[in-house]
């Protein structure tokens, strides 16, 4: 049996989801940015998926295994450690730009960081860019 995805689109209104969720005044502001460059780079509108991502755009998937979806096509979620950024690129001709991207921690599904003035934004720039591009192409 196929499970329910846990990080479906939600009415939640993002900007209240940062001001009651997010506390520090930097953190705001660093989202509120990430928010505006997101918007900008998918031409889409934030949304929220599940309670913590803040998406751009979405897309259907659906894995062998029977699970499916929808997910956002970039996001990030202003977590209270650090943020956490929902951006692939699984081409090696965008390893590059993940090589300039600054100081982060790379795990296996996001990839985090604390402030953003760790980014590289150009680069990320290029990221978003190139996972836009990818779930097209393959999940269109």
């Amino acid at each position: 049996m196929a499970t329910k995805n846990k990080t479906a689109s939600t009415p939640v209104s993002v900007v209240e989801f940062i001001n009651s969720s997010v506390e520090s005044t930097q953190r705001k502001q660093n989202s509120f940015r990430l928010i505006e460059l997101m918007q900008e780079w998918s031409g889409c509108e934030p949304k929220m998926y599940g309670p913590t991502i803040i998406g751009f755009g979405s897309y259907h998937y659906k894995y062998a295994s029977g699970h499916e979806g929808d997910a956002p096509l970039i996001g990030f979620s202003p977590r209270k450690a650090e943020f956490s950024l929902y951006v692939t690129a699984p081409g090696n001709e965008d390893q590059n730009h993940f090589d300039k991207l600054g100081k982060v921690k790379m795990g296996k599904a996001c990839i985090y960081f604390k402030k953003l003035d760790d980014l590289n934004l150009d680069a990320l720039e290029q990221i978003s860019i190139a996972t836009i591009r990818y779930i097209k192409k393959h999940y269109a």
